[in-house]
């Protein structure tokens, strides 16, 4: 039942990451948790947003492991908003308090719908440089539940867990996938009533992603084949509205990938984070690439602006 939370990864990352408390809104009770791992010199970062039932720690993996390989990683946890954009305000300012011009953003199901619409609402001076949507989905009308986002403020906390336990999978899965979901579940139930509500309302109020606006973002799509909360017809969406995506297909991994296939989802973020090796945004300490593979970078994207030159 317990295998994440007491296995070595998991503490070695709790024992060696510090958790960091920020408040950057004028109200004090909205509190940005994350971890920042990583070479403090890069200025582009990773940064990963977690899904409705997530806090910082569901990252644990990828923190870990990037952070080793020599990329910069931030994991956060959102604090209570109940609007889209006063979120891309907040989160905006948590950009600037920590002094990042432009970020790569890593959003699995709800956080990748805020990192599509946080690039939308900053596309006129941009601050996402790249997005991996992991699980992700672009309308919230998916949900069937815009006519009761105005009333999750009201349900009680037992309430709202039902609502998010509704989604996750059910019948037989193998031990990685039933720890995960052991692991998810603790996770959901140390998140408070407001942060539950509010999640839930920014999860299913009437919004959906406008494309044309982040239409010049390197996207990487990541989904799974198996069980996940998202229809075939969400996915579909996804494809349509980014047609020049690359897709990260996971075989298995249901709804949350990054804990229970883990090296799978790492390979990914890493081949979506090479194409902008050797560039002011790579996300990564130049001393950790080879000068080889620096050079191939340099050629390649010599090649891309002559193309677009003649073009």
């Amino acid at each position: 039942m317990e295998e994440i939370r007491v296995s070595p990864d998991y503490n070695w990352f709790r024992s060696t990451v510090p958790l960091k408390r920020i408040i950057v809104d004028d109200d004090d009770s909205k509190v940005w948790s994350l971890y920042d791992a990583g070479p403090k010199n890069i200025r582009c970062p990773i940064i990963f947003l977690p899904p409705v039932s997530g806090t910082a720690e569901v990252f644990f993996q990828q923190v870990l492991a990037l952070s080793g390989w020599g990329y910069r990683v931030i994991s956060l946890q959102y604090p209570v908003y109940w609007d889209l954009l006063e979120f891309c305000d907040g989160f905006r300012k948590l950009l600037d308090h920590l002094q990042l011009d432009k970020v790569h953003l890593f959003g699995a199901s709800l956080g990748g719908f805020l990192a599509q619409k946080f690039a939308e609402v900053t596309h006129k001076s941009p601050r996402v440089h790249s997005l991996i949507l992991c699980n992700s989905f672009s309308d919230t009308s998916i949900f069937n539940q815009t006519w009761t986002a105005n009333s999750f403020w009201l349900m009680p906390a037992f309430m709202l867990k039902k609502i998010v336990l509704g989604n996750f999978a059910k019948g037989p899965v193998d031990p990685k996938m039933a720890d995960a979901i052991d692991f998810m579940v603790d996770r959901l139930e140390s998140l408070n009533q407001s942060e539950l509500a509010s999640r839930l309302t920014l999860n299913c109020q009437n919004s959906y992603v406008e494309p044309h606006k982040i239409k010049d973002i390197a996207v990487t799509i990541m989904d799974v084949f198996d069980q996940s909360a998202l229809s075939h017809e969400a996915k579909e969406e996804m494809y349509k509205l980014y047609p020049n995506a690359r897709r990260a297909h996971l075989k298995t991994g249901g709804n949350f990938p990054y804990l229970c296939r883990s090296a799978e989802v790492n390979l990914y973020i890493q081949i979506h984070l090479r194409q902008f090796h050797g560039t002011r945004y790579a996300a990564i300490n130049p001393e950790m690439v080879s000068a080889e593979e620096l050079e191939v970078q340099r050629t390649n994207l010599s090649n891309n602006s002559e193309s677009d030159d003649e073009s």
